[in-house]
């Protein structure tokens, strides 16, 4: 009996690895089960000032059946407060204050029910917009699996998605994507069905 039980925890292991279509093995980030395929619990909750990170989320949609969840501000953003150049604009001084959390304009009904998240946004001064801190802090991720992607016309995902971990205790961060300001739509899906495995 002592002898079979020497390969107990290699079976385990080879058991763990082999459940789920779409499961990672091992623990900590980039680790956690994703099943695009369950489209019933799927998010795909984004926010878009200029339409560009909209697109991309309409694409993961589409590859995914899964829900789409606009973040809407209760103030939207006007073409002046998205003036980089001016360091009095409110996109500028919401990115440089730590404690800027915008309001946000309704709420994602039945948060509990989704597994997987995949979380867009605009790269803003080299992070994600304050607003997305907003969201993360409005609900409980425990167990989730978030996936991040945004885009940008230069910078790359970068510290924006790695920012984001502590405001989602309890989540399961996945490795992110950034697209430029106007991906292809096979692009996106590339990406999306990269994800297995």
């Amino acid at each position: 009996m002592k002898k079979p039980m020497k390969f107990l925890p290699f079976i385990l292991v080879f058991l763990v690895c082999a459940c789920g279509f779409f499961a990672a093995c091992g623990g900590g980030d980039d680790k956690g089960k994703l099943d695009p395929t369950d489209s019933s619990k799927v998010l795909i909750a984004y926010f878009s000032a200029t339409g560009n990170t909209e697109k991309v989320a309409g694409y993961i949609a589409q590859a995914t059946g899964g829900t789409l969840y606009e973040i809407v501000p209760q103030v939207p953003y006007t073409q002046e407060d998205l003036n980089y150049n001016d360091s009095t604009t409110r996109a500028t001084v919401e990115q440089h204050n730590p404690n800027a959390r915008p309001a946000i304009n309704g709420s994602v009904e039945n948060m509990a029910s989704y597994d997987v998240i995949f979380l867009g946004y605009p790269i803003w001064h080299g992070a994600a917009p304050k607003i997305i801190y907003t969201f993360l802090e409005s609900y409980s991720f425990t167990g989730k699996t978030i996936i991040p992607f945004c885009t940008s016309a230069s910078s790359g995902i970068g510290n924006s998605a790695n920012n984001l971990h502590d405001l989602a205790s309890g989540a399961i961060f996945l490795s992110g994507k950034r697209f430029s300001s106007s991906p292809s739509k096979s692009e996106v899906e590339e990406w999306v069905n990269g994800l297995n495995g």
